[in-house]
């Protein structure tokens, strides 16, 4: 090679290397250019989609951009349950006014309240904007004393059972609801309604009657009930059946709940949660009669004159108080089940333990009456439910084991008649190895409710092709476990349990793929509370009827006794709400015998 061949080829090499030196050294810079283009732009119109996820799935909405700013939000796919649809359309305003996503979730409903937040802020790293919050002015409600027929206290079942039966009776009626939501623990009703003698249980050859209802219940309170409101009670059940369906429900399907002799829980159209379908009724019945419900707005005080009561002291989410004068008070404002404190004042043994119960059941009531004297009873009887998932306290609904479930220990074993009253199931669970146990299912009874496939989506129903692999997933003897189904489904083959002597026996667990969850009591229901009559009325510890104040649900003491049997709760708000409902409008028009 020449000489000058070879300067060539060094000067050649020379560049080649500048030249791969100087790409290295603009990799930076062109990274830098990379991400200034990826940076949020200043100004974007358009529509995005967001997605988030919710207590019960995917929750989906479209966000609507005019410059940057938020100018409308769709929700497109919605799993939550009904209740929460005030919740999400406050949400949605609050986040449009501010332009911005941090905003304070609302209690009770904070899995709802991250839906729409994360899904919101799904869209708007998809439209690649940085939004500028706005500040918001918010004017404070104006407040003044109000004059009305009746007041209740609580926009639950049982207060909006007597809302209706009021308002269709001619009175004129305000409630007032703490929450930013109406419906209370009604909401998380899963079950049913238990109902004696009804053309639904005919139909299905069911023999029953409101006087073995009686026995059933009293028996399942350890005879702690009171008699007259039990038989009110039971006797009212059908009636109120056909009172909700007049109102637009349909309670058409029944099935079993532990502690019953027969078939009588009544429950929502395809196995929908009860709580669900009857608050959707009520809902409607509240806009179509024009009720006057008042969220964000907690009584405080009940206003009386001596032993009459004239109405309300009510605060409002601003802080500000007024009075609300009526003829009647009707207080439905529920249990304590979520007060700890109150908790364990009347039953010490349940320190520490979850509850079911939404964060509005703490017992205001029982103070709000002390000054009138009124009596309380059975206030030491608490209720836990034997079927919650630790932690989340996620209650399992009891139809599940009605509709076939077992129950199993860590060896793999079944230790327990699943449809014994909760009390007995309860201490049976925390009887077991850790205090807890699993729920053990198969695809039939999984289709058996829509409800179950909902709890598959929540995470909490883990799957299995078989129970050998379920076995391995839960952490217990394959081998046991399937001796274990094996023997009981031949008991449902021979409608006979010799073991524990279950009598609902309709179910072999035989079809894959199989099902459990683990599971452990927690609070679910205070039976006690203050005492009416079957007027509904509230009695004093002189024994009086305090003039214009009645009670109905779970603030009320009496129904229960010692313990509720399962799909009773919603019976008790319905009767006794429409019943309290009927005998204010009464006592207020001048009618009242």
């Amino acid at each position: 090679m020449s000489m000058f061949k070879r300067i060539l080829v060094l000067l050649l090499t020379l560049l080649l290397v500048l030249s791969v030196t100087a790409c290295q050294q603009a990799g930076p810079e062109d990274e830098n250019q990379q991400e200034e283009q990826e940076e949020p732009a200043d100004q974007v119109s358009g529509v995005f989609e967001g997605e988030g996820k919710g207590k019960y799935g995917t929750f989906k909405v479209e966000v609507t951009l005019e410059n940057s700013e938020i100018k409308d939000i769709k929700v497109i796919e919605n799993n939550e349950s009904g209740f929460t649809e005030p919740v999400i359309e406050q949400l949605i305003n609050e986040i449009i006014a501010s332009n911005s996503v941090e905003i304070d979730a609302i209690t009770g409903a904070t899995l709802t309240s991250a839906a729409v937040r994360t899904s919101v802020t799904d869209a708007i790293k998809k439209a690649n904007v940085e939004l500028v919050a706005k500040e918001v002015t918010v004017e404070e409600e104006k407040v003044e004393d109000v004059t009305t027929d009746i007041v209740i206290v609580g926009a639950g079942g049982a207060g909006l059972s007597a809302a209706i039966e009021a308002t269709n009776n001619g009175a004129n009626v305000i409630v007032v609801e703490k929450m930013a939501f109406m419906g209370g623990n009604t909401n998380y009703a899963t079950g049913g309604m238990n109902a004696a003698g009804t053309k639904y249980q005919e139909a299905l050859g069911i023999e029953d009657s409101p006087e073995l209802f009686y026995q059933d219940t009293m028996k399942g309170g350890h005879n702690k009930n009171d008699p007259e409101l039990l038989k009110y009670f039971t006797e009212k059940s059908a009636e109120t059946i056909y009172w909700l369906e007049s109102l637009g429900a349909d309670l058409s399907e029944v099935g079993r709940s532990g502690g019953q002799s027969v078939n009588r829980i009544h429950k929502g159209p395809g196995g929908m949660p009860i709580g669900t379908h009857l608050m959707d009724v009520f809902s409607n019945q509240v806009k179509e009669l024009g009720i006057d419900v008042r969220l964000n707005t907690k009584a405080i005080e009940i206003l009386a004159e001596g032993n009459k009561v004239t109405g309300i002291k009510v605060e409002n989410k601003d802080g500000n108080t007024y009075n609300i004068n009526a003829k009647a008070v009707i207080l439905a404002s529920g249990g304590f089940g979520a007060n700890p404190e109150l908790v364990e004042k009347y039953k010490p043994s349940l320190k520490g333990f979850g509850t079911t119960n939404q964060p509005g059941a703490t017992g205001d009531a029982l103070l709000m009456v002390e000054k009138l004297d009124v009596a309380l009873t059975d206030i030491e009887q608490i209720q836990t439910h034997p079927t919650v998932v630790p932690f989340y306290n996620e209650m399992i609904t009891e139809g599940i084991r009605g509709d076939g479930a077992i129950l199993v220990n860590r060896d793999a074993k079944r230790f327990i008649n699943e449809l014994e009253t909760r009390d007995v199931v309860s201490e049976a669970i925390l009887d077991q190895e850790e205090g807890t146990a699993f729920l053990v299912l198969d695809t039939t009874v999984f289709e058996k409710a829509s409800t179950y496939a909902k709890y598959k989506d929540q995470g909490f129903l883990k799957e299995a092709q078989t129970l050998k692999e379920l076995a391995e997933l839960i952490g217990i003897d394959p081998d046991i476990l399937e001796q274990t189904v094996a023997d009981y489904n031949s008991y449902v083959r021979e409608k006979l349990d010799p073991d524990f002597g279950r009598t609902s026996l309709d179910v072999e667990l035989t079809t894959g793929p199989f099902y459990y969850v683990e599971i452990a009591p927690a609070i679910h229901h205070t039976m006690g509370g203050v005492k009416i009559n079957t007027n509904c009325e509230v009695i004093n510890n002189s024994g009086e009827v305090v003039e214009g104040l009645y009670a109905a649900g779970e603030v009320t003491g009496g129904v229960h006794g010692a313990n509720r049997i399962g799909g009773n709760a919603v019976a008790d708000i319905t009767i006794f709400g429409r019943t309290a409902g009927a005998n204010a409008a009464a006592a207020v028009k001048g009618y009242l015998k």
